[in-house]
């Protein structure tokens, strides 16, 4: 079930209006990120030999879908800084200060869609700008569609897993310690994932 348009290629003109079923036009409306079901996630390499994973606990969204022209959808993310979570209070506060993500002065990181596209089955591509320490640069994650229920309080629900990675350094995120055996205490490279479950807007 096709939610992202196709990227335009040679094959693209084939496709009109009529081709669009009739399960993804009635996906068409807005949606908002249900952050009680949904989660921002991320994992870094610490010390060259483990991962630590974290997350963030506030954060709002939507989802515009166009069942009737699905080259239209788009996605935007809002993500309190400060509420980032790893499980450790002191690591938590240090990502807070300005050897990192400087929250008293960049409180948010923001995600907004620029094209997405689907690859076939349930696997869609989308591609945005996040946006950082006030620097933006491209960022592409891969989805998978996990389909569509109604809630047993009446809410309509979509659902998508997405993963993606990024070189924080490219974002300004570049503080690091030397270790004594080679390396550094902080991968360049953070692997994000993304669960999200959006509720339809009601009119």
């Amino acid at each position: 079930m096709s939610i992202f348009g196709r990227k335009n290629d040679g094959t693209a003109t084939a496709t009109t209006a009529t081709a669009v079923s009739p399960d993804l036009a009635a996906l068409t409306g807005e949606y908002t990120i249900d952050p009680a079901h949904s989660t921002i996630g991320f994992v870094a390499r610490h010390a060259m030999v483990t991962n630590v994973k974290g997350g963030f606990q506030d954060f709002t969204g939507t989802l515009r879908l166009d069942g009737s022209d699905p080259s239209r959808s788009t996605a935007t993310l809002d993500v309190v800084m400060d509420s980032i979570d790893t499980g450790n209070a002191d690591r938590d506060g240090h990502l807070k200060t300005a050897d990192f993500f400087k929250t008293d002065e960049f409180p948010a990181m923001t995600f907004r869609s620029t094209e997405a596209e689907a690859l076939g089955g349930d696997d869609y591509r989308i591609t945005g700008d996040l946006t950082i320490l006030g620097t933006t640069k491209p960022l592409t994650i891969e989805l998978e569609f996990n389909g569509a229920a109604t809630d047993p309080f009446g809410n309509e629900r979509v659902g998508f897993e997405g993963k993606a990675e990024i070189l924080r350094s490219e974002w300004g995120l570049t503080w690091n310690a030397a270790l004594e055996t080679g390396g550094v205490l902080v991968s360049d490279k953070i692997k994000l994932s993304f669960d999200i479950s959006a509720i339809r807007k009601t009119a």
